[in-house]
């Protein structure tokens, strides 16, 4: 029989890489979305796995809806993706950022354990709960001490911590990937990643003729979400009785402007400050200067490894969004992550 796996958030970057890393795995793959008029499911038809999956209608921030869509489906395994996921916004929205982050992880939790208590959860943590904080050698791993700065990584800290209740109260199998920024070519263009690959591409295509940006000097590790998603699953094939916390990380850290450095030159730019506008509205009221993830728990226990090197991201990201304004694009397409 095929396993049966419930993705929230399936819509999203994450969301569409894991349905299609499950297909591959001969999971039947449902995906829970909410009611809209214009639901969008371009992901989806970028990676050519629409019509593969089977959806159910659900609201995260709703106990009666999600507690609907656990018993119409009986999931073996449920990936919670769904969020209110771009950290600056979440200033602009904190409390519609508490309600998805953080309730919206207490509804499924609480679904599991009324109507489908052998379900394995996966949480989607995140890298913005140490905010600031850091070892001695400029790294976070699981034993880092969290000191989130922002909204959005406040709620995720919560429910962090309320996976890990749930577990030791109730016997959930519940797991919670701490992941590094991971990116891909459909990446939303508000995160900075994504605007500036596209803002390149606009800037050599002669649409635009700047990019505006924040923060330039802020340091990410910065890893490719087609190889993220796969450690989303492993964590959810181990044994029962483990502490599944795991950071998901390259262990490598670049500067924004590392980023435009990589992303100009891909279409022959090496020269790019006159590009870029430094707009102080995009400075966020707490930065978080310096992200970097520590994955040698995540390596030795799980066999995972990134495969993809930040050079080859920043290059493929730029070229799909070349591909999207010109239809082709005869650049260095060394291996595009752009086709699926």
């Amino acid at each position: 029989m095929k396993k049966r796996a419930l993705i929230t958030g399936i819509t999203g970057q994450d969301g569409a890489y894991l349905a299609k890393f499950l297909l591959s795995k001969n999971y039947d793959v449902f995906g829970m979305i909410p009611r809209r008029v214009n639901q969008s499911y371009s992901n989806l038809d970028f990676l050519q796995i629409t019509n593969k999956i089977k959806y159910v209608s659900g609201d995260i921030t709703d106990l009666c809806s999600v507690q609907n869509c656990v018993k119409s489906v009986r999931p073996m395994e449920l990936y919670n993706l769904a969020a209110m996921s771009f950290v600056g916004a979440s200033w602009q929205q904190p409390v519609y950022t508490a309600e998805v982050n953080g309730i919206g992880v207490v509804n499924i939790l609480e679904s599991v354990r009324n109507h489908a208590p052998e379900c394995r959860v996966y949480q989607a943590s995140t890298s913005e709960m140490y905010g600031n904080n850091w070892n001695e050698d400029l790294t976070q791993n699981e034993e880092t001490p969290f000191r989130p700065r922002s909204p959005y990584g406040s709620a995720k800290l919560f429910a962090h911590h309320t996976m890990i209740n749930y577990r030791e109260s109730y016997g959930i199998y519940a797991a919670c990937g701490i992941l590094f920024n991971h990116e891909s070519p459909i990446r939303g263009k508000e995160f900075v990643t994504r605007k500036i690959t596209d803002g390149v591409a606009r800037v050599k295509k002669g649409i635009d003729k700047r990019i505006e940006l924040g923060n330039l000097d802020s340091r990410r590790d910065w890893g490719f979400a087609g190889d993220y998603v796969k450690a989303m699953w492993m964590m959810l094939q181990e044994p029962e009785g483990k502490s599944n916390e795991y950071v998901i990380a390259t262990g490598e850290t670049w500067s924004i402007r590392e980023f435009l450095d990589r992303a100009f030159s891909t279409v022959g730019i090496n020269s790019w400050e006159d590009y870029v506008y430094i707009n102080p509205d995009f400075i966020r009221p707490a930065e978080v200067p310096h992200l970097k993830g520590d994955p040698t728990k995540a390596n030795t226990e799980l066999g995972w490894k990134p495969e993809t090197s930040f050079d080859t991201l920043v290059a493929d990201m730029v070229l799909a969004d070349m591909i999207r304004y010109e239809g082709s694009y005869n650049g260095n397409q060394s291996r595009n992550l752009y086709y699926p």
